[in-house]
């Protein structure tokens, strides 16, 4: 009988490198949150080391002595790599790979790796492409000798996984063609809005930090049943459902990427498309994980990433989640929103809540119409149904008479 082998991807073992130049503090926050994203990528942090230095070396990220150190620290714990928490040079990352000897990751690698992993619509893989390709482009000078796919492991997956090398120009011939793919991806999206538009849709888009609950919302307000985990990133491609609240209002609820401290140029580039769907969308549901104690350092990361989109002049609710979480009761603030309500997407606490102050922002952005229709114009009130609240209607020897909140786009029609 044949011996049966467990086979099974080798888990990376890797040392963190930081270089702190301010708040001590918010570097070991950066490094917790780096050994998230290592572990999501399906590796593990073995240690970190920490410089505090005036600024970034600029040819090797740490100091001559530090490298000494980590070199012996990889050494000891046979560590399989270092992945440093921020975005390295083609330079630094050749000369750090030559000085330790080792195979040198950087935040953005990680970020893309998960990235490829968690992308299964075209779009969400398209994107994901697009960003490590233009990643790859600036950097081809000093990833020659890791373009070697036979590695494995973090950084590795997605495009160009067979090939040991690929030369700027073909690299920038597969850049035009993803950018054609996803102007055909635009293309659809402008569709869709103007389709809302003539139905008089309203469209919320759910925004936050990366693992603060957005998917658990969604589903718990839809049922949407997508991919809910204690991940960061653990879902990429955007959902949309319909949400159809208890007075007939209905509101389209879009689940966007999660945000992150750092989060690379490349991918804000190439996922514009989708999370721009905040810039078309009413309303902001902005959900903010009120159980980390760097909240507010994540909802400032939100905010600057919005302005960064130009999402501006939007209802903004701010949406406390997991409050379920929290230990006594902590005064929660957001004076950049028009609305606030602490919930738990989870066990369902306070969401009822959040619907009550969706159903005002909806009876808010409606017109109250009052109006006798002959009964001629019957088919006006299965519009008013349709599009807006009919609060009353009564028959009467003249005609029907209404009572209603409607869409300001449509009021003219009715009158």
């Amino acid at each position: 009988m044949a011996e049966l082998y467990d086979i099974k991807e080798i888990e990376e073992r890797v040392i963190l490198l930081a270089v702190g130049t301010g708040d001590e503090a918010d570097t070991q926050a950066c490094l917790d949150e780096l050994a998230e994203l290592v572990k999501t990528a399906g590796g593990q942090a073995i240690g970190r080391v920490v410089q505090n230095r005036e600024q970034i070396h600029p040819g090797t990220y740490l100091g001559k002595g530090k490298i000494e150190e980590v070199k012996e620290l990889v050494w000891e714990t046979e560590a399989t790599g270092v992945v440093c928490d921020d975005e390295l040079s083609p330079v630094q990352l050749r000369n750090l790979e030559h000085e330790l000897e080792c195979k040198v990751m950087d935040r953005t690698m990680v970020i893309l790796d998960i990235f490829a992993a968690h992308a299964h619509t075209r779009e969400g893989k398209i994107q994901v492409e697009l960003a490590q390709l233009r990643y790859r482009a600036a950097r081809l000078v000093g990833l020659r000798n890791s373009l070697s796919r036979l590695g494995g492991g973090i950084g590795t997956r997605g495009p160009g996984e067979t090939k040991l090398e690929v030369d700027r120009r073909r690299i920038h011939e597969r850049i035009s063609v993803l950018k054609e793919e996803l102007k055909d991806v635009e293309r659809h999206r402008q569709v869709q809005r103007q389709q809302r538009e003539r139905t008089y849709a309203k469209a919320a888009a759910i925004v936050g930090y990366t693992n603060a609950g957005k998917s658990t919302l969604l589903n718990r307000l839809t049922d949407a049943g997508i991919l809910a985990e204690d991940k960061l990133f653990a879902t990429l491609d955007p959902t949309t459902r319909s949400l159809e609240l208890d007075n007939g209002q209905q509101i389209l609820l879009t689940d966007t990427v999660g945000f992150i401290r750092k989060l690379p140029h490349h991918l804000i580039d190439a996922f514009r498309s989708t999370l721009e769907e905040a810039r078309y969308c009413d309303i902001i549901l902005h959900v903010a994980d009120c159980s980390n104690p760097q909240m507010d350092m994540q909802m400032h990361t939100v905010y600057e990433t919005l302005k960064q989109l130009q999402v501006t002049d939007k209802i903004m609710v701010t949406v406390f989640n997991k409050a379920d979480l929290l230990e006594g009761e902590p005064i929660l603030k957001d004076l950049s929103a028009d609305y606030q309500v602490k919930i738990s997407a989870r066990t369902g606490e306070n969401v009822d809540r959040l619907l009550e102050i969706l159903r005002e922002i909806l009876r808010n952005q409606k017109v109250y119409l009052e109006k006798l229709y002959s009964y001629k114009e019957a088919g006006r009130i299965q519009e008013i149904r349709r599009y807006g609240e009919l609060l009353s209607e009564e028959y009467t020897d003249q005609g029907i008479a209404v009572k209603a909140y409607v869409p300001a786009e449509m009021y003219g029609q009715l009158v």
